[in-house]
């Protein structure tokens, strides 16, 4: 595993653990780093994501990033999982 690798898997860890009650378009923009550090975007993913406005409003931000690598968006996820928890602790 690459030292990126474990540093997306610790931020991941953190966050999950740590971030509490983030503001909504906050918590979009981490989850749309994480799917495409993830999983990257594909047409089933458009089909399964449109059916409810929630749905709607996550593909909309993952779509937003979806021109990232997955090592970049991997890097966004953790500077933005290290903007939020340093904001936490203050």
């Amino acid at each position: 595993m690459s030292n990126l690798d474990l540093d997306f898997t610790e931020a991941y860890e953190r966050i999950s653990r740590e971030a509490k009650n983030l503001p909504p378009d906050v918590m979009l923009r981490i989850y749309a780093f994480y799917k495409q550090a993830t999983n990257g975007l594909s047409h089933q993913d458009f089909e399964d994501m449109s059916s409810d406005l929630k749905r709607a409003f996550k593909f909309n931000a993952w779509t937003q990033v979806s021109h990232l690598t997955i090592e970049e968006a991997k890097l966004e996820y953790i500077k933005l999982a290290k903007e939020i928890l340093d904001n936490e602790k203050a």
